[in-house]
């Protein structure tokens, strides 16, 4: 029988995926990032095993990194048989990723404060009585 060790999420990195959800960040694509920020690659079970995640859960979040090109892949050969395992990275720093948050957040809040000042116009050609 073979060991190897995983790098796990710790509480500083639970709190990061935290901050992550409290965002809007689905929970699959929170761990994966904050797990692949702490690591200089891994192949899809140790994502698995290290962000507490599910095979599905690890697909669909990286779809979502493949999407937004912040995660490139690669294969290598295992021994034998079978087929080659895939090993991801991130391809830019963590900075940039909470930068891409931050941003979408900004245009998020200003199309809702252009909303409220819209619905604001708009009352005032209403002529509304309370009863």
């Amino acid at each position: 029988m073979r060991q190897f060790s995983v790098k796990v999420l710790d509480d500083a990195d639970r709190e990061f995926v935290e901050v992550l959800r409290d965002l809007g960040i689905p929970r699959n694509v929170a761990s994966m990032i904050t797990y692949l920020a702490n690591v200089e690659e891994a192949t899809s079970r140790e994502i698995e095993i290290g962000s507490n995640l599910r095979q599905p859960e690890v697909s669909i979040a990286m779809r979502t990194l493949r999407n937004n090109n912040w995660v490139e892949e690669r294969e290598i050969k295992k021994d034998g048989k079978g087929r080659p395992m895939k090993v991801y990275r991130l391809t830019i720093s963590l900075e940039e990723i909470i930068k891409h948050f931050e941003e979408e957040k900004r245009r998020e809040s200003a199309k809702t404060m252009e909303s409220i000042e819209k619905l604001k116009e708009l009352s005032k050609g209403l002529s509304v009585t309370p009863s």
